[in-house]
């Protein structure tokens, strides 16, 4: 049941997504006199679902989920409808066009979907609020990532200031670290005292191939297994889910930090657990990899207990207020996931990319609208940045060759922008192959 109601709320989300982008191709293209002869939801080879012609347009739902397109006549497009591009150009068709126009019908869709997530998340400010843990209201401090604690920090100093800004939430600090060059940063010590650490330029990557992008998280009292990754050491030695882990090695754990330091710096070594299972106390023994995906640690997600729950604060936004905060969050989102993509040229990132079902684990496996639609915002984001990149057979391999045009008053040949096309579609054809397929490898095989 629970991926039957992730599955639902993908399928919603882009089904929304992929409507709303076409129609922004759709709109200015009759706006300009073009005619669209097809409107799809889903692709439609060989077959549709459902078809309906309404005036020049067909309507449709395609029987493969992968997306949705529009065809404009007189268009180099998927379709590679070359006999009516080998007709005398006819007026209503896209390449009569004055350029200025095939650019806005073009942009028309990356505009929508960078708009629609922003305005969503303007809707889930106003209507939701958000929370925030403010430093100054932390009093057990922040756990540290092991990883970072060579460079001078420790679990319980609580983060003030980054590149000398104060941080408004304590979980910003992350982003700040690993996409936003934070890397000047002022922590609040235990005893009191203030001390600030300089990270070196290179950190980002460091922390991302560590798998330590998370430096930074609320303390949590106890270590609970929540669920076990299949395949993980965890799972080999038979750890279940509601286990207790009581002591590391004789040492009594009472901050889940504290179990990531003691197995952290075990690597290569065998440690002794004692845990609480149901009230009966049982011994398990294992060595820590020290190398590969689980380097450090034992394949778990921990039930959080946080400290400093009672310091989370709700913030409800008034209506005016609730634009500004969206706008913020927008443009954030789009700024942090282009920063992002330099992670891609490592190993670790190339193998990190993932596809619908990595997009399907976004989405919890209950029904919560706040988290359906901040969810929907971000794809829809995402989808506005990917459109526009210049890669021939998107949004944006079309602009560059109108743009091209406009600049030095001569259009592409044609058989230029169907090669283009054909080798973006093998591109993108490609580039989901692999994409989905680190999916079905991660859970089989990982």
């Amino acid at each position: 049941m629970d991926f039957w109601i992730k599955a639902a709320q993908l399928i919603l989300s882009l089904s929304i997504l992929v409507i709303l982008h076409e129609f922004g191709h759709y709109i200015p293209a009759k706006l300009f006199k073009t005619r669209v002869e097809k409107f799809y939801l889903f692709f439609d080879p060989w077959f549709s679902l459902f078809k309906k012609k309404i005036g020049d347009t067909e309507w449709g739902i395609g029987w493969l989920p992968l997306g949705g397109y529009v065809k404009i006549s007189g268009m180099v497009d998927e379709s590679m409808d070359k006999e009516q591009l080998a007709q005398p150009a006819q007026p209503w068709e896209f390449r009569s066009k004055p350029a200025w126009q095939r650019l806005i019908i073009m942009i028309g869709g990356v505009t929508v979907n960078l708009v629609l997530g922003i305005l969503i998340y303007i809707c889930v400010a106003f209507a939701y609020g958000e929370d925030q843990l403010s430093p100054n209201d932390v009093k057990a401090g922040v756990a540290v990532h092991p990883y970072l604690k060579k460079y001078g920090f420790e679990s319980g100093d609580n983060v003030i200031r980054i590149n000398g800004e104060k941080l408004e939430d304590v979980m910003d600090a992350n982003v700040i670290v690993l996409l936003r060059n934070g890397r000047k940063i002022t922590v609040k010590k235990a005893d009191g005292s203030l001390k600030t650490i300089q990270l070196p330029e290179n950190v980002d990557y460091e922390l991302f191939n560590k798998g330590a992008a998370q430096a930074f998280s609320p303390r949590s009292l106890g270590v609970e297994v929540s669920e076990v990754e299949k395949g993980s050491p965890a799972d080999k030695i038979q750890l279940k889910p509601g286990d207790k882990f009581v002591s590391v090695n004789g040492k009594k754990i009472v901050y889940y930090d504290e179990f990531q330091n003691e197995t952290f710096y075990s690597k290569g070594k065998e440690i002794t657990f004692e845990i609480d299972r149901k009230g009966e106390i049982i011994t398990k023994t294992m060595t820590i990899p020290k190398t590969g995906k689980y380097e450090g640690r034992i394949g778990f997600l921990n039930t959080p207990n946080i400290v400093d729950e009672k310091a989370i604060r709700h913030i409800d936004y008034s209506f005016g207020e609730s634009f500004g905060r969206g706008l913020d969050k927008g443009m954030n989102t789009l700024g942090d996931y282009a920063a992002q993509l330099k992670f891609l040229f490592t190993e670790k990132g190339a193998s990190s990319i993932g596809g619908f079902g990595s997009i399907g684990k976004m989405f919890p496996s209950t029904w919560n609208w706040e988290i359906f639609w901040l969810n929907t915002a971000f794809i829809s984001i995402v989808l506005a940045f990917m459109n526009i990149l210049p890669i021939p057979a998107l949004d944006g391999g079309h602009v560059v060759f109108l743009l091209y045009e406009m600049i030095t008053g001569k259009e592409a040949p044609q058989k230029v922008l169907e090669y283009a096309q054909y080798v973006g579609f093998i591109l993108l054809l490609g580039l989901l192959l692999y994409a989905n397929g680190n999916d079905i490898y991660g859970y089989f095989f990982k």
